[in-house]
């Protein structure tokens, strides 16, 4: 049975002062799942075990994020970080310091649950 996603949240962290990639990519990911919460586990009784998560993070140099690292920073789910081209590098003119911007893009899958319902014609 194939996955279907259930939920997509996105992101934005930064790093204003060190030029961090990693530190910016962690806040990303920590805004988007602060923006979300998952009832459906305990109306369903799923098990977060169930669930797939998918991350794709950018930052301008993606090669300096460490992917393991980031997807230990999900508290739920089997997750799995990808690094892409993206996000910003803000340099201020004044004193030539680079500023970080990082995106997250979270996507949550559980395997398909429409086995698990079906339609009561009568209360419709």
């Amino acid at each position: 049975m194939t996955d279907q996603r259930f939920i997509i949240e996105m992101g934005m962290g930064n790093d204003l002062h060190g030029m961090d990639y990693q530190k910016a990519a962690t806040r990303a990911i920590e805004d988007a799942f602060r923006h979300s919460t998952l009832p459906i586990f305990q109306a369903t009784g799923i098990d977060h075990t169930e669930m797939r998560v998918q991350v794709t993070v950018g930052v301008q140099e993606p090669d300096r994020l460490d992917t393991a690292a980031l997807a230990a920073v999900l508290p739920r789910g089997r997750a799995t970080v990808s690094a892409v081209q993206g996000g910003q590098n803000v340099t201020n003119p004044d004193t030539k310091e680079v500023l970080v911007i990082a995106t997250a893009a979270i996507e949550a899958f559980l395997p398909n649950q429409s086995h698990r319902w079906r339609l009561n014609h009568d209360a419709v």
